[in-house]
């Protein structure tokens, strides 16, 4: 018997959206909530560094400029962490523990500072192993191409970008289950998912791209039937719709235009059901394969 079905994992996420339409309700007020704050701080302190990131990376001066920028955007980098952390946990509340209801599943506690905290862990690895594999292909591609000619280094770089980039996403999709884990056993459990997602790869490689390939599909819809209606309410202008995806940062009132406002309601509301269905396959997956264990 299979310890969980991947078709089931990859729409857990849909399955409670439509049974919990309340609960969604409030995460999507809660994301609207945070993008107005983001946008508010963007277009006041943020004003500079806003425009920096619009401009593109050719465009920064400098090294303290980029420094400037990114003193800047910390605040709201840290806020963004915890907030999504209080999701993921929300949704990891409903598909694992559905009995601890708090309100819409939302707290801010010690499962929330676990989540924030492997968060910070993976990105430190993540950073060390990046920078260890460039290394690495750095001095073989080196060593090839003075053995070898210019060519043969490039494509020997070429192809170890390609294995370095393999073995990155195999091992995150083995260590997606850290969270879950996380969460479910009140620790830190950082190298868990690794023992439990043996011989699962595939498995978890296909719920996981079903439920992107599902909520992007239904991500796209909205947003174009949302953009067709605003132009035809703006006279079938379809330049004027598409300002509602780049609104004006340079002040507060000159952003919260109507539709800017409309747009971000309706984003909301795809931000929390995107949590639902991209957070939800790992809940299911975990449950699937330590009830599988313990039998």
């Amino acid at each position: 018997m299979s310890a969980f079905s991947a078709t089931d994992a990859a729409f857990e996420g849909f399955r409670l959206t439509r049974e919990r339409p309340r609960t969604v309700l409030v995460w999507a007020v809660l994301c609207f909530l945070v993008s107005v704050c983001s946008a508010i701080y963007l277009t006041t302190v943020g004003r500079e560094a806003s425009a920096m990131l619009d401009a593109g990376p050719a465009d920064t001066p400098n090294l303290a400029a980029l420094g400037e920028m990114l003193a800047v955007l910390f605040p709201m980098m840290i806020v963004g962490l915890l907030f999504q952390c209080v999701m993921a946990a929300a949704v990891y509340r409903v598909t694992l523990r559905p009995e601890d209801r708090g309100f819409a599943y939302l707290k801010l506690g010690a499962d929330e500072a676990r989540l924030a905290a492997l968060t910070g862990v993976y990105f430190m690895l993540v950073l060390l192993a990046t920078i260890g594999a460039v290394l690495v292909a750095g001095l073989i591609a080196a060593l090839v191409m003075a053995v070898a000619g210019q060519g043969a280094g490039a494509m020997m770089g070429i192809v170890i970008e390609f294995f370095i980039l393999g073995v990155l996403f195999y091992t995150a999709v083995r260590l997606s289950l850290a969270p879950a884990i996380t969460f479910s056993e009140h620790r830190l459990a950082i190298f868990d998912s690794w023992r439990l997602t043996k011989g699962q790869f595939w498995k978890l490689t296909g719920a996981y791209g079903l439920a992107i390939c599902g909520i992007i599909a239904m991500s796209l819809l909205v947003l174009v039937i949302f953009a067709a209606a605003v132009a035809i309410a703006k006279g079938g202008n379809l330049q004027e719709a598409g300002k509602m995806f780049s609104p004006d940062s340079t002040s507060v009132q000159s952003y919260f235009t109507l539709t800017t406002v409309l747009y971000l309601l309706v984003s909301g509301w795809l931000t929390a059901i995107y949590y639902a269905v991209v957070i939800a396959p790992a809940a299911v997956a975990y449950r699937g394969l330590t009830k599988a264990a313990d039998a």
